[in-house]
């Protein structure tokens, strides 16, 4: 596989064994090289101001009209129906989600999505999802594309070879991808799969603005990696079927040819890659704590300045060295909505209980914070430096939106854990007013 880098990158390509499909000097021209249909794929309102303007003109075999008229399809439990339950306002932890077993349950990338929780609608174009996809089959003969919003997707078990009208693209466990907006793709895996998916309505993911940090570090531009162009020119007598996200509902039609059918592309609204590791953490070297904001990776900005409507963030390998500082995460309440997953290793502030694959969402004003065990320790602990999450890779979707969790979260995936509450019961009262 191949790729070129570069985030929201003017980017050209052309499949290999299509020289100068590409044509020159202009978007549509009255013939297309190769006898190719000019079709143009719009992230953005035209009038958008050049820095938030996102198009790319694809030059394909068939245009993506081509197909019989949408039905609807059963959604499984996809959903944004936000008032199936009543809310519930406290600390939430789920063991990891079951994988089912193949080949008695068969179980792609689109039938096995779940809708853990959410806010927003998708018709208004303001709000988010968080989904857990469990699959065990490839997608054979159907592609998804998503009118909705934007898919980041975050791998925790298995490889995903994700082919796109832009490129092929192969996201392993600590990487994730994006899928814009109307961006059709089909997922492969190679056995048991699991992962997370961000959704946005009305937003697309950006670089966190800097600040004092200055010109480098976080996310690096140069990190994100896009596919090259890709075609094949296929005939499928038997029908493919596209699948559509639309207003919350699947739908399917049917065509008799594959829809990667793309021989050259440009443009800035691509699919696109990022490998956690490459990540530059900043951090505290004096005392105190900086905010977890110095963690963001990508961000899904609303119309007020500072405020997300999505955050992606993690907590990497990296060196604690903070003087007379309690060093893990400090107990707080937060005016945001936090949902934390975990890819990899143990989560510090919480070594038991919190496990790859699963998920815990603390809501707004809900507090959390260390677990008793791990307040006892930290407290006692030996202050030198030391490496931090070697090994772990943790990660957590914020949002400025109250997320309403989903009947499947609550109670149909027979994940929640029950006996969370009681990890911080054993925390007991050191006031003495006799000793500063």
């Amino acid at each position: 596989l191949q790729y070129m880098s570069g985030f929201g990158n003017e980017h050209a390509s052309e499949d290999p064994r299509c020289p100068g499909a590409l044509p020159e000097g202009q978007n549509n021209p009255q013939v297309c090289p190769y006898g190719l249909y000019a079709e143009q794929l719009s992230g953005s309102a035209f009038t958008c101001p050049r820095p938030t303007n996102k198009r790319s003109w694809l030059y394909r075999i068939l245009p993506s009209v081509c197909h019989k008229p949408f039905k609807p399809l059963e959604e499984g439990h996809l959903t944004h129906d936000w008032d199936e339950i009543e809310p519930d306002p406290n600390q939430l932890r789920w063991k990891p989600f079951e994988i089912p077993k193949a080949p008695q349950n068969k179980m792609d990338f689109v039938s096995g999505l779940h809708t853990l929780c959410g806010a927003g609608e998708p018709r208004g174009r303001n709000g988010i999802a968080v989904h857990i996809f469990v699959c065990n089959t490839s997608m054979i003969d159907r592609c998804l594309y998503n009118s909705d919003g934007d898919f980041l997707i975050v791998p925790q078990q298995g490889k995903l070879l994700i082919t796109t009208e832009f490129g092929k693209m192969l996201a392993e466990p600590n990487e994730i991808c994006v899928i814009q907006q109307g961006m059709r793709f089909s997922v492969e895996v190679f056995g048991e799969t699991r992962g997370y998916i961000l959704e946005v309505y009305g937003a697309h993911f950006e670089l966190p603005d800097l600040g004092p940090i200055g010109a480098n570090g976080l996310a690096n531009p140069r990190d994100f990696l896009v596919p090259v162009a890709w075609y094949e020119d296929r005939q499928v007598p038997g029908g493919y079927t596209v699948i559509s996200k639309y207003q919350g509902k699947l739908f399917a039609a049917q065509q008799d040819y594959s829809p990667y059918n793309v021989v050259a592309w440009h443009g800035n609204y691509t699919p696109y890659k990022y490998h956690l590791e490459k990540f530059m953490v900043i951090n505290a070297v004096a005392f105190d704590h900086a905010d977890p904001s110095i963690f963001t990776v990508l961000t899904a900005k609303t119309t007020r300045a500072g405020v997300a409507l999505a955050d992606f963030v993690i907590f990497p390998p990296r060196w604690g060295v903070a003087n007379n500082t309690f060093r893990p995460p400090y107990y707080h309440r937060n005016c945001m909505s936090e949902f934390m997953g975990l890819i990899k290793g143990h989560y510090e502030a919480k070594e038991e209980g919190f496990q790859p694959g699963g998920g815990s969402l603390h809501s707004m004003m809900t507090p959390h914070g260390p677990d008793a065990d791990c307040f006892e320790k930290a407290s006692k602990a030996k202050l030198e430096p030391e490496r931090v999450a070697d090994g772990t890779m943790a990660f957590m979707f914020e949002s400025s939106l109250s997320l309403a969790v989903t009947k499947w979260g609550l109670q149909t995936s027979n994940c929640l854990d029950k006996n969370y509450y009681k990890c911080w019961e054993p925390l007991k009262s050191h006031f003495n007013p006799k000793c500063k």
